[in-house]
């Protein structure tokens, strides 16, 4: 099996594969990505070089591939697929869809589902034209990233050359994106497509860290909805997932819920989703969709029944300063893990390491995920698991020990 990126988020298929017995080859740039350790063997090649994977390889066949949690592989997992003929042959129009925002915007409104104003465009006047005509705030963003970066909130006209020019720094082309900002509830509808219907679905409401950038500091499920509105939003990922012709597989959707009820879809990724939500996912509901992917990957029958009917909460670890700092030390996880209702608590980074400010997804440091009979209960055993675990950092000035709160 061949896997594009062994970060921290695609460390479950790996550990799915070595279950199985499958051999597995790891695509990855970076030597220090925490899944390499559970690999067969290690391809030093970006996930977005097909040509680069198939030199790489060097003759060997994959019998099958698999891109999670990251949308740079999604156009190398389509085409891959199409080269070696496997089981499963992942859409060229969900990785379009996922990779740049724009055609999500239009498939959503062809397919009649909620949107908001919006421009792409490289014209830097033309951006700003649309941003006043859209009025502030406004969010601007690259057209082809994930994981919050380059994202940012506008809130006045003089802050909008210095979002661009930060967005800029984000893309692969020159275009940029210019969005209305829609105030609401900020949520993650996860499915897994089944014969052209949710097999699965699982919707959580999502912690914005404090900022201009959306980073996702966490997620809270299930979502506190009327079974009306969750009804309408498990039909509209189901819309949305035909009309970019995933009919099997897996796809999560940001979406904001506006007060009066109504709802935007504000983008797509057709692969599973990050943040160790999978894991959250098992926890809760009993249903294992890295095991149903890795399945899907082989040509195999896979299962999306819920078994239980959980609370849950994820809690990323990240830094929080504003600042470039290192990881001094991390205390307490063994107490954390023995609490009751923890069922992960992982610290991917070692003392010594670089941390970075949290102001995109790829900077934080690990993730704290709880579970409880209701959101109650979930939310008190992460506080519980919180006043044990503890982060230390260094700067030039000194030591800091800091909650991970």
């Amino acid at each position: 099996m061949l896997i594009l990126g062994a970060s921290e988020d695609q460390l479950p298929v790996y550990l799915e594969a070595r279950r199985r017995g499958i051999a597995t080859i790891a695509v990855d740039q970076r030597r220090d990505r925490p899944a390499l350790a559970h690999a067969d063997a290690w391809l030093p090649v970006s996930t977005r070089d097909t040509a680069g994977i198939v030199a790489a390889l060097d003759g060997r066949r994959p019998t099958s591939v698999v891109a999670a949690a990251s949308d740079a592989g999604l156009r190398s997992w389509h085409e891959l697929g199409e080269l070696f003929e496997l089981p499963y042959r992942f859409p060229a129009t969900a990785a379009r869809a996922s990779l740049d925002k724009a055609v999500f915007h239009e498939v959503a409104r062809a397919a009649g589902v909620p949107g908001y104003r919006w421009y792409q465009g490289a014209d830097r006047a033309a951006l700003t034209r649309a941003a006043h005509e859209f009025g502030f705030p406004v969010v601007v963003k690259p057209p082809d990233t994930s994981g919050s970066k380059g994202v940012t909130r506008v809130e006045h006209p003089e802050a909008l050359a210095g979002a661009l020019r930060y967005a800029g720094g984000f893309t692969t082309g020159d275009e940029l994106l210019v969005e209305e900002y829609v105030a609401g509830r900020n949520l993650t509808v996860d499915v897994f497509m089944q014969a052209g219907r949710a097999g699965f679905a699982g919707i959580t409401e999502k912690r914005i860290v404090p900022g201009p950038h959306f980073v996702i500091g966490g997620h809270t499920g299930p979502a506190r909805l009327a079974d009306a509105t969750r009804n309408a939003l498990v039909a509209a990922a189901e819309r949305l997932c035909r009309a970019i012709g995933l009919t099997d597989g897996p796809a999560n959707f940001d979406v904001v819920l506006r007060g009066d009820g109504t709802f935007a879809v504000l983008e797509v990724n057709a692969r599973l989703c990050g943040n160790a939500f999978p894991r959250l996912m098992h926890h809760m509901y009993g249903v294992d969709t890295v095991a149903a992917l890795v399945s899907l990957a082989l040509g195999e029958p896979f299962t999306l029944t819920p078994t239980r009917s959980d609370a849950g909460v994820i809690h990323v670890l990240a830094s929080p300063l504003a600042h470039d700092s290192v990881l001094a030390a991390v205390r307490g996880l063994d107490e954390a893990r023995a609490l009751p209702g923890v069922v992960c608590c992982e610290v991917y980074s070692a003392p010594g390491d670089p941390v970075r400010p949290f102001d995109q997804a790829a900077n934080k440091l690990g993730y704290l995920i709880v579970t409880g009979p209701d959101r109650r209960a979930a939310q008190e055993r992460l506080a519980a698991a919180l006043d044990v675990l503890r982060i230390d950092y260094e700067e030039p000035q000194g030591a800091y020990s800091l909650t991970t709160s």
